[in-house]
This record gives C-alpha cells, structure tokens and sequence, in this order.
C-alpha cells in the first residue's frame, strides 16, 4: 500500500543521527512519499535541501509556525519568496494561529500570518496558486475571519494535524479545505473524539501525517523508549482510520495517497 505522509518534521534536530536510515524505514514501511514541514526561518531551507536531496521522495513546504511568528520579518518575507521559487517547496505553510501556547504574541501571530496568506495570494496564475498548509490551534474564529478576508484569492488549503471540534471540521469541509489526520486519531485518551468525526471527511479531502517526530500514535505496540514519531509509523493512523469510517486498509491508502498526489501536484 504506497502511502503519502503530508507532514513530517524530518528537520528536526533528533534526527540528525539517523536521518538517512529513518528515509530508509519509512520506504520499506510503503511510506513513498514524503512533505518535510517548513515552520521557521531556519527549517524552511532546510526542507528544500532535503527534497533537493532525495528528488521525488521529499518536498518541502516553506513558511513560518505561529510560535516563530516574531521572525517574520521584511527579510524572512523576502527569504520566504525565495524559497517559494524553487519547484520542490510545494505549499505555503506552516502558517496559522495558536492562541493554545501563545509562543508568540497574539497580534505577531495575526500579522505573520496575514503577510503569508498575502505571499500565497500572489504565487502563480489564479488557476496554479500553490496549496497552504495550515496551522490552527484555540484561534478558530480569528482563523476563519482571516481566511475569510482573502476569499477567492487563495489555492486548495490542508487544516494540518487536525484535533478541533465538530463545528471546526464542518467549516472547513464547507470551505472545501482538505484535512490532515495524525496519529492524535490512536490516543485512547484525548482523541476519541475524532473516530466518529473522520467518517464526514470526504475521501477527496482526506490526507494523512505523521507530524514526526511528535505525536507517535498510541497503537505502536510496544512503544519505542525513546517516544520518537517516524513516518514509518504511518500505517498505524491508516489502520485506525480504515476501522472508523468503516472501510478497507486498502482502500483508505489509495484514496489518501490519490489525494495527497493531486493536492500537492505530485504527479
């Protein structure tokens, strides 16, 4: 079952020892395909140089997380639009709102925020605006308002790492957004909650993540000691979702990798 990971942090520090050999697991898990997140001025180069790397496995989104949101700067705008002219940085993201941490300042958010979704707005014709990938998290209604002010302008959009609530998932299904679902689906705990809201999401909206190296689902049996998430682990959110709404593993792959091909330009 060739599988599409939408969202993986492969940037990260904790994976500097191994990199290569986490690329190698994931390959032999049917993980083909691979979107190395972009969420700061630091790490949004250094997804591009991975997908420049391991040309048709990795891309690379480029943007700026809320929590760096006091980085976005005339410069990183700059650095940002840079970024975006290379063909393997394939969406505009991370990008959002977190009032859950509030890492950075609530306006600093808005702004950064608004200044990417302008960039976005500008990358190719009308018909070939470049996708977002996007970040909200307890900002909901500020999130709506400002996508809301760039109607008509924008791309296809993904609500990535999706954990909210009903009314959340409706409105961005009414949008016509897209959906990442990470392994929050496999926590017996605290994401109960989205097994019967997965079954609303339409195969053609629906996509899947790792968001390695956190948020290692619950299901992997038994636990690795040192709790880090790979894109290997893929499979085990596939597993959950093909029993919630009811359908085959098979199934469950083809259609989130078809739409994870389409969504991103992949083909």
């Amino acid at each position: 079952m060739p599988l599409i990971d939408i969202g993986a942090n492969l940037t990260h520090d904790s994976f500097d020892h191994d990199r290569e050999a986490v690329l190698q697991r994931a390959h032999a898990a049917g993980v083909t395909k691979m979107i190395v997140t972009g969420a700061s001025r630091e790490h949004s180069p250094k997804a591009l140089l991975l997908a420049r790397t391991f040309p048709g496995e990795l891309f690379a989104t480029a943007g700026v997380h809320p929590h760096h949101a006091v980085e976005y700067t005339d410069e990183c705008d700059a650095e940002m639009r840079e970024l975006h002219a290379h063909p393997e940085v394939v969406a505009v993201g991370e990008c959002g709102l977190d009032y859950n941490r509030d890492f950075s300042p609530r306006p600093a958010q808005r702004k950064a925020f608004e200044r990417q979704l302008q960039l976005a707005s500008e990358l190719g014709t009308p018909e070939s605006r470049k996708p977002l990938f996007l970040h909200q998290r307890d900002a909901h209604d500020d999130f709506m308002a400002m996508m809301k002010n760039f109607d008509g302008r924008l791309g296809p959009a993904v609500v990535h790492c999706f954990t909210g609530t009903r009314r959340e998932l409706f409105d961005y299904l009414d949008q016509d957004w897209h959906i990442g679902i990470t392994g929050w689906l496999c926590d017996e705990r605290r994401g109960t909650h989205l097994r019967e809201l997965v079954r609303h999401i339409p195969a053609n909206r629906l996509m899947i993540e790792t968001d390695a190296p956190y948020l290692l689902p619950r299901t992997v049996k038994p636990q690795p000691s040192h709790r880090r998430n790979e894109p290997m682990y893929l499979a085990h959110i596939v597993e959950e979702l093909a029993r919630d709404r009811g359908e085959t593993l098979e199934a469950v792959a083809a259609a989130t990798s078809a739409t994870a091909m389409a969504f991103f330009r992949l083909a």
